[in-house]
């Protein structure tokens, strides 16, 4: 029995995911850093120092990993906070009105900076909706690990096996199901449809997960 609705944030919540491959390509260019689009398209989902320690590791690079994670932090809560809008998914605050209404508690499971969740959550008026907000960088392990998700089921006083999960990359899929979690794919502008067939089910908006819970 589902009891509690756990959302990711970047790519389900919000389109962002334009913003943060731009902010990416500018520091890799900016680094001189060589990657392909195939490899960075594995990192959708991962938590960016989880992402700018593989990278570094990967390509050997001299500058320390430290000052890759602070400039990615610093650019995109700049671009964050100068971009005229942050666009939230269609149909979305319709969903967590009504769930609201149904006493659902709901929370959001992200790999980005606790810093730049409550400025995107701040910044769309979504924030007032969820009962418990969680970074990966609380637990040290980003995503497809299942820490975010078990920490987060843990603040909601929830069995993890009662939380349904709503998510967009493989990677998010992957970590919410390792908790043990349903999970439901949320097809966003930037998925990719061929890396969520693991989902329990697959949703293109969000009045068909209404349809699954209200």
């Amino acid at each position: 029995m589902i009891e509690a609705i756990i959302f990711d944030m970047d790519g389900t919540l919000v389109d962002t995911e334009p913003f943060n491959t731009e902010i990416e390509k500018r520091l890799f260019s900016l680094n001189k850093i060589e990657i392909s689009e195939e490899e960075h398209q594995k990192y959708l989902g991962v938590a960016s120092d989880a992402m700018w320690l593989e990278i570094a590791e990967r390509n050997q690079l001299q500058i320390p990993v430290s000052e890759l994670i602070e400039q990615n932090h610093k650019e995109s809560y700049r671009y964050l906070s100068e971009v005229e809008q942050i666009p939230i998914m269609p149909g979305l605050v319709d969903l967590l009105e009504k769930l609201q209404d149904k006493k659902y508690p709901m929370a959001v499971a992200s790999s980005s900076t606790p810093e730049i969740i409550d400025l995107i959550l701040r910044r769309t008026n979504l924030k007032k909706y969820f009962r418990v907000i969680v970074s990966a960088q609380e637990t040290g392990k980003s995503k497809p690990e299942p820490d975010v998700f078990l920490l987060t089921a843990e603040k909601l006083g929830i069995n993890p096996a009662n939380c349904l999960a709503i998510e967009d990359s493989e990677n998010g899929i992957k970590a919410a199901q390792a908790a043990g979690m349903t999970c439901v794919a949320y097809q966003s502008p930037d998925a990719d449809p061929q890396k969520q067939t693991a989902a329990d089910a697959v949703i293109q908006n969000y009045s068909q997960l209404g349809m699954m819970l209200l």
